[in-house]
């Protein structure tokens, strides 16, 4: 018989799971800030008890679902027509180069225009109205969604397009099934991206002209320095944010990008 080899030492390996990982760093993040307030005893920082009571009190009144859900319908809609128009011209100007050329300059100011001119033009245009709040978010996004797809669109293998017209593919299955699935990894980030910049110019649009919404709400507890009150409305805010993140966009982007692997 052939002597054994020796073994060196048995490591003990442990599952790891992303949300037990996720569910740790939120957990060490509660516990930072319960000590913060403690040492601090400060209004300025309330404990996390105190703000979770705030955000159930917020609940059962039926305020914050309200102003929750009128955040939430400007931010779709903003959404959808930053993704569309961006995606549209992105894929123009990066297929075309006389397209490109041609908007390449008015795409520069677009990226370099303050979000806060742009609320202020289009409140000044639009009047104080939904509309004006849709447009000047939705403005302020398509640049970063032309500029993500153009890559997308350069990237492109034409390689994969010319097999496809070979054999004599319909530009609509091309299109779904060539060209598309390789425009998808661009399409996710911009969209992941859009989404978390879309979040935050959609609270400063509500601050400066509307009268509701989060970023309404945070403003009124802004002047009266309510501190658990924009804590509690920040905290479900975010918290929203990251399970549209977990439930939408990461299975999204892997089952569009799943034929890659």
């Amino acid at each position: 018989m052939a002597p054994r080899r020796a073994r060196g030492p048995v490591r003990l390996r442990l599952p790891r799971s992303d949300a037990t990982l996720r569910m740790l760093s939120l957990l060490a993040f509660l516990a930072a800030w319960q000590i913060a307030a403690a040492v601090l005893q400060s209004s300025a920082l309330p404990t996390p008890a105190t703000v979770f009571g705030r955000v159930v009190e917020e609940t059962v009144s039926l305020a914050l679902p309200a102003h929750l859900g009128i955040t939430l319908m400007r931010v779709a809609v903003s959404f959808a027509l930053a993704m569309a128009i961006g995606t549209a011209i992105g894929i123009a100007m990066g297929r075309w180069r006389s397209v490109d050329v041609l908007l390449d300059g008015w795409l520069v100011l677009g990226l370099n225009i303050p979000a806060l001119v742009t609320i202020i033009l289009c409140y000044v245009w639009f009047g104080l109205s939904d509309t004006a709040a849709v447009v000047a978010v939705a403005v302020n996004k398509i640049p970063t969604v032309i500029v993500t797809v153009r890559e997308g669109a350069r990237a492109i293998d034409r390689r994969l397009l010319q097999v496809a017209q070979a054999y004599r593919l319909p530009r609509w299955q091309t299109l779904v099934r060539v060209y598309l699935p390789q425009l998808y990894p661009w399409l996710t980030a911009a969209a992941r991206s859009g989404l978390s910049l879309i979040w935050k110019i959609v609270l400063v649009v509500e601050l400066l002209g509307r009268s509701d919404g989060i970023g309404f709400q945070l403003n009124m507890f802004f002047q009266f320095f309510d501190i658990a009150g924009i804590l509690a409305y920040t905290l479900v805010f975010a918290a929203l944010v990251l399970l549209v993140e977990a439930v939408a966009l990461r299975p999204l982007e892997r089952r569009l990008n799943h034929w890659r692997s």
